[in-house]
């Protein structure tokens, strides 16, 4: 099996995959991982979790595209009072496009000798020394978990 995983950090990779828009300006880090299936045995992957860890160790999980699609999408109200009933205002989010749910990891299974990829997203910015930790991945035949697989993130 191999695994790759790299972070989309720069605006040049996030307009190769999203067009005119570069979540990292909205503090959304895209990391794209590919699974190729080299066995002869499917892997499930209904399960697998996560997790970037910062320089300083603190450890994130993924957001879901559906949340990254809605961030940054509200005003917040105003603090001073109101001389008439205000009603909400609501903006788009500028990261509710498809291109974010279209390219997101969304396999649940690999058949032998197949790969499958698209990117999770983590609230963060770029950070040398940070760490991008896979596990969850099971042989499906038989249930037996597969190795994590830990990436370093550096340059």
């Amino acid at each position: 099996m191999t695994v790759a995983a790299a972070p989309y950090d720069t605006e040049e990779l996030a307009h190769q995959a999203f067009g005119k828009l570069d979540p990292n300006q909205y503090g959304v880090l895209p990391v794209l991982v590919i699974i190729q299936n080299d066995t002869d045995q499917a892997l499930k992957l209904d399960r697998v979790e996560v997790e970037y860890t910062t320089a300083d160790g603190r450890h994130l999980d993924a957001t879901p595209a559906a949340d990254v699609q809605t961030l940054g999408g509200a005003d917040r109200p105003s603090v001073r009072p109101p001389t008439s009933i205000p009603l909400p205002r609501k903006r788009k989010s500028p990261l509710n496009v498809w291109e974010i749910e279209g390219h997101s990891f969304a396999a649940k299974m690999i058949p032998p000798h197949e790969s499958a990829s698209g990117f999770f997203y983590f609230q963060t910015s770029y950070q040398r020394g940070a760490k991008f930790y896979l596990t969850g991945m099971k042989e499906a035949s038989t249930g037996k978990d597969i190795l994590y697989f830990e990436f370093p993130l550096g340059k």
